[in-house]
């Protein structure tokens, strides 16, 4: 089954993509939509009457991990690098007045 994209569809196509289409490429586009369109047809003939619905193609399951401390926060670990430190913070130079 073919397909018979217009010039008036790739304007609007180009249109809405906010693309200005020489004509060399609106005739590529044409082309490239027909044989998009011809093979949504061909997988529309496709029987799919016995197979299930599914939201994903592999199976969804929670990959995170449980929430748990196990070190704290480290604060102090990292102030001992600092070289300069005022009330738990890293003091460093103004830059506005």
């Amino acid at each position: 089954m073919s397909n018979i994209i217009t010039d008036e569809t790739i304007d609007y196509v180009g249109i809405l993509a906010k693309l200005d289409l020489s004509g060399e490429e609106k005739e590529q586009a044409k082309k490239d939509m027909g044989r998009m369109l011809d093979y949504i047809d061909k997988l529309n003939e496709l029987d799919t009457s016995g197979v299930e619905p599914m939201s994903h193609a592999f199976p969804v399951k929670n990959v995170f991990r449980e929430d748990v401390v196990t070190n704290g926060d480290g604060s102090e670990t990292t102030l001992r690098n600092a070289p300069e430190e005022k009330d738990s913070m890293f003091v460093v130079p103004k830059t506005f007045d």
